[in-house]
C-alpha cells in the first residue's frame, strides 16, 4: 500500500511538471513589448513598426470593425504628438504579464499611467491605460487598448474657438 501511495505521488509530481505555463512576467514577448512601448514614448516610429506584423490590427478604444493598421496608428500617433511637449508612461506604474490561453494564444498585457503635457495649456494629464497584444512568431498581430481620455478631450473642446453663428439677412 505504501508503494502504491509513493507511486501515486510520483505520478502527480511528474504530470504537474509537464504542464505548460499559462502565466509569466518574464518572456521574450514581454521584452519585445517593452521595446515597442519605449519606441512609442521616444516617437521612434520606424522602430515601433518593426515589432508588428504587416497585417496587425490595432484596436485603440475601438471595436474590431474600426481597427487600424500599424501605419494608420503611427500616422495618428504622429499627429497626436504635435500637441504634446512630452509624453511617457510613468515607470512606477508599469506592469507586464504574458498569458498563454487554453487555445494556445500568446498575449502580453500592459498596465501603466500615461502622462502627457499638452502644449496649449502646459497641463499634464495622467491617464491609466491597459494594452493587450497578441503575438505570433515574435510579432504583434493584434493590439487592443483601453483608457478614458475624457478630461483631455473636455479641455481641448474648451480651447476650440467657437464657430461664428450663421446669420441670415433678408432683403
Amino acid at each position: 500500500m505504501k508503494n502504491l501511495f509513493i507511486l501515486g505521488l510520483a505520478l502527480v509530481f511528474l504530470t504537474s511538471c509537464n504542464q505548460k505555463q499559462h502565466y509569466t512576467q518574464q518572456s521574450a514577448e514581454i521584452d519585445t513589448y517593452k521595446k515597442a512601448i519605449a519606441a512609442y514614448e521616444k516617437q521612434k516610429w520606424d522602430e515601433l513598426a518593426s515589432y508588428y506584423a504587416d497585417s496587425a490590427k490595432i484596436q485603440m478604444n475601438v471595436t474590431k470593425e474600426n481597427a487600424q493598421t500599424i501605419a494608420q496608428n503611427i500616422t495618428q500617433s504622429k499627429d497626436d504628438a504635435k500637441h504634446f511637449s512630452s509624453w511617457r508612461f510613468n515607470p512606477k506604474s508599469v506592469e507586464y504579464e504574458m498569458v498563454v490561453t487554453d487555445k494556445g494564444e500568446t498575449w502580453v498585457n500592459f498596465w501603466g499611467n500615461w502622462e502627457g503635457t499638452l502644449k496649449a495649456n502646459n497641463k499634464t494629464y495622467v491617464t491609466p491605460v491597459h494594452l493587450t497584444a497578441k503575438f505570433i512568431d515574435g510579432k504583434i498581430v493584434r493590439e487592443d487598448g483601453y483608457w478614458d481620455n475624457s478630461k483631455l478631450m473636455i479641455d481641448l473642446q474648451k480651447m476650440q474657438p467657437l464657430a461664428p453663428k450663421e446669420t441670415t439677412t433678408t432683403n
